[in-house]
């Protein structure tokens, strides 16, 4: 490996270590329906963006709640000792992608039929702190 692949490599292990993310896979929503959730809570702090899913009327920000509680706990486990008030976490990145469609039909007019799409989701979410750690310079 060249030097400029390590240090690109240490560079995103290190950002690695201080965002943490969660998966949903196979959500049986839209992917439409799910970005116009996930587009709400992006960018915001990890309270206020749970108060935001749980007194949404829309069903998929319970799931997008859930797996917002997730990733805490997924943070939580990895920094043992640190209050989610002191990091400030937020969420970084929410992201949706199209996952597979099944195809039904439905009877149409006239003995025709209709194609009936139920389409599903992949549902990403990176938490990352707005404190970073701050490393002493120990100068001899």
């Amino acid at each position: 490996m060249g030097a400029r692949k390590r240090i690109s490599a240490e560079k995103r292990k290190e950002t690695a270590k201080s965002t943490c993310q969660a998966a949903l896979r196979e959500c049986p929503t839209s992917p439409r329906k799910m970005r116009l959730i996930t587009q709400m809570i992006s960018g915001m702090e990890v309270n206020k963006a749970l108060d935001v899913l749980k007194f949404s009327p829309q069903d998929a920000s319970r799931r997008v709640e859930k797996l917002l509680l997730s990733a805490i706990a997924n943070w939580q486990s990895k920094n043992e000792g640190v209050r989610i008030e002191e990091s400030n976490l937020f969420v970084k990145l929410a992201h949706v992608d199209s996952a597979r469609v099944l195809k039904r039909l439905r009877p149409g007019p006239r003995g025709t039929a209709n194609r009936i799409l139920k389409r599903s989701n992949h549902v990403t979410l990176v938490l990352d702190s707005k404190v970073k750690e701050k490393k002493e310079i120990t100068s001899k």
